[in-house]
């Protein structure tokens, strides 16, 4: 089923020097302008300290997800690219190991956080990270589960994350007055 899903999507690829453009910007390009619009947030959101709360959760999340899990994930079970698997030239290059994915790790750990906080926005966000998980199948260096992977892991990771920092504790263990840094955040 994996291999299956994964040529039909990538059959998409070379038909279209457009549609490859596409394929090629959504792959690599889109998610820049995810993070450049989180921080939009920032200058244009209604409550700076929500905003920045809601950014420094989704850093955490991105960091457990793409740079702790995905990596253990990857040192235990290193999984080849289909580019590699069928030796043909993929419309985008990387060589780390393919499973889980660490684009869709990144981009849907942001997305849930970006969700718990703004519901509207994270249902844009989700669009968006399956935009860039489906076009990075498309473009021939990922299969779908190395995308499924990557979900799991980051939506799982950005969870835990916001129930840890919600949570008096993280506060204190921080050495600050719960209070204090709650009113701050």
């Amino acid at each position: 089923m994996n291999t299956a899903i994964f040529q039909y999507l990538h059959g998409f690829a070379d038909q279209s020097v457009c549609f490859d453009s596409i394929i090629i910007f959504c792959a690599q390009y889109l998610s820049y302008i995810m993070i450049a619009v989180l921080g939009l947030f920032l200058i244009f959101g209604k409550d700076r300290k929500r905003e920045l709360k809601m950014i420094f959760y989704a850093i955490a999340g991105v960091i457990l997800s793409r740079l702790v899990i995905v990596e253990i994930i990857r040192y235990f079970y290193p999984v080849t690219r289909p580019f590699v698997v069928y030796q043909f030239t993929p419309l985008i290059y990387d060589y780390a190991s393919s499973f889980p994915s660490g684009h869709a790790a990144f981009f849907f750990a942001l997305a849930t956080i970006v969700f718990l906080f703004h519901k509207k926005w994270g249902i844009a966000y989700f669009l968006g990270a399956i935009i860039i998980s489906i076009s990075r199948i498309m473009a021939g260096v990922h299969w779908p589960m190395d995308i499924l992977g990557g979900i799991l892991v980051s939506i799982g990771a950005a969870i835990v994350i916001f129930k840890f920092c919600e949570r008096k504790q993280f506060f204190q263990i921080l050495g600050v007055g719960a209070q204090n840094l709650r009113s701050k955040f």
